[in-house]
């Protein structure tokens, strides 16, 4: 009697495994094409650029261009889908909470071509967050076409996102733990649902490797790190874990401050922000862009402790401004370029007055790009996980842990929560929803296998 049962369960799993291969691949192919367009805009626009010559005309003409672009993304956000703007995460969380909508069809075209218009104007925002929100709309497309059960449902959104991630940064276990640890409150853990993450982050991932031919995005090569030193690293997490608590602060206090700006004239800050960053497009172009050449460029080379810091000062401040005038975009890679130059000026001081070899600098820029991830994101494997994957350095796995460890320790003991549950319950509140998360930003224990499936 028990045959057909089985027999049904093998091919409802089968079918729903189905779902989650095509999410994989048609995110991984949506993904590079987003990044192939924006790899076309950064090019073509350094071009004019550079056409113009020196003198004035280039900065007038970036200003202009810059402002223009930044300004048309925020109102076809505006008019499309207001809920397309920024990364898009607290989104998927809360749409998997049952507490926000899915316009799948409005939220894809304004991410894709608000996202192409914000990022190719030199914005200090990452490719990552619009892929992830497109990756979890196409997700919600294919689940429309046949009847799944809420947390089949949930899990496929969930499977979308990751996806987003992985073609992102070709970091497909990364993005798997990403949901492990990110949307632990909301993922419903299953057979299911866990293997359908697995199977869209891997396909996604693929596809994005195949069409782009590209390994690690950050390869770095970094030697043997002294267990002495880790120590070091250890107070490195320490000032990191401060830094992301500040961070996602500054972050929600500069989006409050733009919401007080009258809504008829919301879009001057689109408008200010893109002749900023137009201008320093030329003026300085390590202040601008999502920063993944950045970091390699600035590994690579011999910066002093003042020009690095400075540079710490300029993103920080950028990815703020960027983030809150309303656009697409994503934080993860600012937050990378951000850590890396913060990393490489602690490890140049180090090497000023202890006996470290030069490898430890690149290893503080490897094992900053991971604390500061968990300081902010509140996700220590991922950050692990995820700068493994963008780096190559596993030689660094152990100082990484104890970085993204204590950057993580500290930032829960200063009081820091989660960004995107901070941004979540923001939105909520907005949107005249109740907020029933944790008070104290601390999530429920993963428990694998909970579910049915």
């Amino acid at each position: 009697m028990k045959a057909p049962h089985i027999s049904f369960s093998v091919r409802s799993d089968a079918a729903y495994f189905l779902k989650a291969t095509l999410v994989g691949i048609l995110v991984g192919g949506l993904a590079t094409g987003f990044h192939t367009g924006l790899d076309f805009l950064f090019s073509r626009y350094a071009a004019v650029r550079l056409a113009l010559g020196p003198g004035y005309m280039p900065y007038v003409v970036s200003m202009a261009i810059s402002a223009a672009c930044v300004t048309g993304a925020f109102l076809l956000i505006r008019r499309v889908a207001p809920e397309a703007a920024g990364s898009g995460i607290q989104e998927i969380e809360g749409a998997m909470e049952d507490k926000r909508p899915l316009h799948w069809p409005r939220v894809l075209f304004a991410k894709f071509f608000g996202g192409l218009l914000a990022l190719g104007s030199g914005l200090v925002l990452g490719r990552e967050g619009p892929t992830i929100h497109m990756g979890a709309m196409t997700a919600e497309a294919l689940s429309r076409s046949q009847d799944l059960s809420p947390d089949d449902h949930k899990g496929l959104l969930a499977a979308g996102a990751a996806a987003g991630l992985a073609a992102a940064f070709n970091a497909p276990l990364a993005a798997i733990l990403f949901i492990v640890e990110e949307t632990r409150r909301q993922f419903p853990f299953g057979y299911r649902t866990y293997m359908a993450v697995i199977i869209a982050s891997i396909l996604s991932a693929a596809i994005t490797e195949q069409l782009t031919h590209i390994g690690p995005p950050l390869q770095v090569d970094v030697g043997y790190v002294p267990v002495w030193s880790f120590a070091l690293l250890a107070v490195l997490g320490v000032f990191l874990g401060a830094l992301g608590v500040f961070f996602n602060r500054a972050l929600i206090t500069v989006m409050d401050l733009f919401l007080k700006i009258p809504s008829g004239l919301r879009w001057v800050p689109a408008l200010v922000i893109g002749a900023v960053t137009g201008l320093l497009l030329n003026a300085l172009p390590a202040a601008t862009g999502g920063g993944e050449k950045l970091v390699h460029d600035l590994i690579l080379s011999n910066y002093g402790v003042i020009t690095l810091l400075v540079l710490t000062l300029l993103r920080f401040g950028g990815v703020l401004f960027s983030y809150a005038s309303g656009v697409p975009g994503g934080i993860f890679a600012p937050m990378l370029s951000i850590a890396t130059c913060a990393g490489l000026a602690f490890g140049v001081a180090s090497a000023e007055f202890l006996p470290v070899e030069d490898d430890f600098r690149s290893a503080c820029a490897v094992a900053a790009m991971g604390g500061f991830f968990a300081a902010s994101v509140r996700a220590p494997l991922v950050g692990v996980v995820l700068v493994m994957e963008l780096t190559g350095a596993y030689s660094l796995i152990m100082p990484v842990l104890i970085t993204c460890t204590t950057a993580s320790l500290t930032a829960h003991h200063m009081g820091g929560r989660p960004i995107y549950e901070e941004l979540l319950e923001r939105t909520l509140r907005l949107a005249g929803q109740p907020v029933d998360g944790p008070p104290d930003g601390d999530k429920t224990p993963v428990q694998l296998g909970t579910r049915e499936s």
